[in-house]
């Protein structure tokens, strides 16, 4: 088992559960955050860090692990991230939102630290 960044996180990116990760698994993308399955030890001090829920097993995952391989892919290409940023100004807006991975998710890196 491995954890994973889900939807509630695009356009919110708090950043809160990089500062516990034990391991610096967390990588940072324009507007979302992603964990390295390969790297994740499971310990899952991020879970409860995140204000949004974001963060679940990746046996919460849909059916198809649709968001695992999302986060397999752009831990590949995204900066690591090991020191919580500043959040998006706009980001309480978006909080409660479903559906934005498909309306606001850029595949752009960020600036990781």
């Amino acid at each position: 088992m491995t954890y994973i960044v889900t939807d509630a996180c695009v356009k919110c990116k708090f950043m809160d559960c990089v500062e516990v990760c034990p391991v610096d698994c967390f990588y940072e993308g324009e507007n979302f955050l992603v964990i390295a399955p390969d790297e994740c030890i499971d310990c899952g001090v991020c879970e409860p860090e995140c204000p949004v829920d974001a963060i679940v097993p990746d046996t919460e995952d849909e059916p198809d692990g649709k968001w695992l391989q999302i986060n397999a892919e752009y831990a590949k290409t995204w900066p690591n991230i090991t020191v919580k940023g500043t959040p998006p100004a706009d980001r309480e807006q978006y909080e409660r939102e479903t559906g934005k991975y498909e309306k606001y998710f850029s595949p752009k890196p960020g600036k990781g630290s």
